[in-house]
């Protein structure tokens, strides 16, 4: 099966690329939106993710992998809500902005640009190359 590429969302001041890095693993946790959790549900191990730094710095700073799939969230006090485990893979060599990538002709569509509230989202396999070409990183 095709691996699937995605986007997870992060306000850095909660949890950085670097708070991550450090970690060498995280549970992906907290999410709280019914689509974001049928995304983190799709997930399985190997598939690679974009990390964005949300509300400061808007940008793509990374790739991880998912190195768990979709499990319950020991952070829910109430609901069916999951989480995955990921693992930092790389970082970008440049960060890609939220601009950058709102104005690109191959990455405008993305489903986080168009639902911006959705902290998990799904990419196609030409959206997840192009960011890697614009932030100069082979995967």
């Amino acid at each position: 099966m095709a691996k699937q590429h995605w986007l997870v969302k992060s306000e850095p001041e909660s949890y950085s690329w670097t708070k991550f890095v450090a970690d060498g693993r995280t549970a992906w946790t907290g999410v709280r939106n019914f689509t974001a959790r049928l995304n983190l549900r799709a997930m399985k191990v190997g598939d690679l993710v974009l990390f964005y730094h949300s509300v400061t710095g808007k940008d793509v700073v990374g790739i991880a992998k998912v190195a768990r799939e979709a499990y319950p969230d020991a952070t829910a006090k109430e609901g069916d809500w999951s989480c995955v485990d990921l693992v930092p893979h790389k970082a970008l060599k440049q960060p890609v902005t939220l601009d950058t990538m709102k104005t690109d002709e191959v990455t405008r569509d993305m489903v986080f640009i168009r639902q911006s509230r959705l902290s998990v989202s799904p990419l196609t396999e030409k959206q997840f190359a192009r960011i890697l070409e614009l932030g100069g990183t082979k995967a």
